[in-house]
């Protein structure tokens, strides 16, 4: 059975796309990033938590200070990268509950009423709508350069609070000359599915 989503699309959002490391100086817009969040908002989080949050990176001087955090392999590229964003999961995300889950407004206090518990949500379902704002940002004929080789501590106080737990810091652009490594392996199917 073949898939419904048109080969090309296929393509773009998963078989071609892959981890983008240099960029070229194409700009990339607000109304880029405000259509790709208004594609990946409807991914589904439990709850409909939605505790991803997006700190976009533009000011020459909030660049320097986020390349400062970045391991070494990652600042030439986090500087040169159009735009940079900061996701983290937002641990206070049950204050919106009642508005975003409004079929059992309870849950907030029912299961979310202690930190360890949102702090385990948070990370998870950010996560999840994490992924869904890489796949995003290639529906836009982006390129996405995930990284997670950054001193997390060094970031969350340098752009966040300590109601903000960094996840992953994302260049976004059009690639640039030489942007790709080779596409690694991947796990066959049986590999990795188990019928039981």
């Amino acid at each position: 059975m073949s898939l419904v989503l048109d080969p090309a699309a296929q393509d773009l959002l998963f078989r071609e796309a892959r981890t983008a490391n240099t960029f070229t100086d194409e700009p990339v817009t607000e109304e880029q990033v405000q259509a790709i969040y208004e594609l990946v908002k409807y991914g589904p989080t439990a709850f409909n938590q939605t505790p991803l949050r997006i700190t976009l990176v533009r000011s020459a001087e909030a660049r320097e200070r986020l390349v400062r955090h970045m391991a070494e392999g990652n600042q030439a590229k986090t500087a040169s990268a159009p735009l940079v964003a900061i996701l983290s999961a937002d641990n206070e995300f049950h204050e919106e509950l009642p508005a975003l889950f409004p079929a059992f407004p309870q849950a907030k206090d029912l299961f979310f009423s202690e930190r360890p518990a949102r702090e385990n949500a948070a990370g998870l379902n950010a996560a999840l709508q994490a992924a869904y704002f890489i796949v995003g940002v290639r529906a836009a004929g982006l390129a996405a350069g995930p990284m997670t080789g950054f001193d997390f501590e060094g970031v969350r106080k340098e752009f966040l609070d300590d109601d903000h737990t960094p996840l992953m810091v994302v260049n976004i652009g059009k690639p640039g000359p030489d942007a790709w490594y080779p596409r690694s392996p991947r796990l066959e199917f049986d590999q990795v599915v188990t019928t039981v």
